[in-house]
């Protein structure tokens, strides 16, 4: 239904396709059209990369991944970037998986639990919240629409939902 909904809202619209079963999370630019990947067809996985997805610009949309770097083991200052490059996405995906029903967990994606430090993590990500909440990008509004329609969660727009930092 996720797929449905993304393919009906958005991904014909920007020929770009959301595709589950994969080993690892990855955006493919294209030229007839762009794959955004999922791993193991966790929807929580999906909503994270959506966010992703319709937070980059059109030049980050035309690199693979975003034009992002990945490193599973980083020391304290990457992973301080690593978070900041992260809190607006995963501030996204937790509104995208309040309107799809679905709990929603931080990640720090750091093998390295020393250089973790979750309860600012968790702050700097509810930050955002509000000021997406007041301008949704156009991609994840239409997204979120079509969640909302299907479960009725209304409350995903509203930041009272968000007192409380995430899980």
């Amino acid at each position: 239904q996720l797929i449905q909904i993304f393919d009906d809202r958005l991904g014909r619209r920007h020929a770009t396709r959301l595709q589950g079963g994969a080993a690892e999370p990855l955006y493919l630019p294209g030229g007839r059209e762009s794959v955004i990947f999922f791993r193991d067809d966790h929807v929580s996985g999906a909503l994270h990369e959506i966010a992703h997805w319709c937070i980059a610009g059109a030049a980050r949309r035309r690199q693979a991944d975003y034009g992002y770097w990945y490193k599973a083991n980083r020391n304290e200052s990457e992973q301080r970037l690593f978070e900041l490059a992260e809190a607006r996405p995963q501030a996204l995906e937790w509104i995208m998986s309040e309107a799809a029903a679905v709990s929603f967990r931080v990640s720090c994606d750091n093998f390295d639990e020393a250089t973790l430090d979750l309860p600012a993590f968790r702050r700097r990500v509810q930050a955002q919240v509000p000021g997406l909440l007041r301008r949704l990008p156009p991609r994840a509004s239409l997204f979120i629409g079509g969640l909302v329609a299907i479960t009725g969660r209304r409350q995903a727009l509203r930041c009272e939902t968000y007192r409380r930092p995430p899980r």
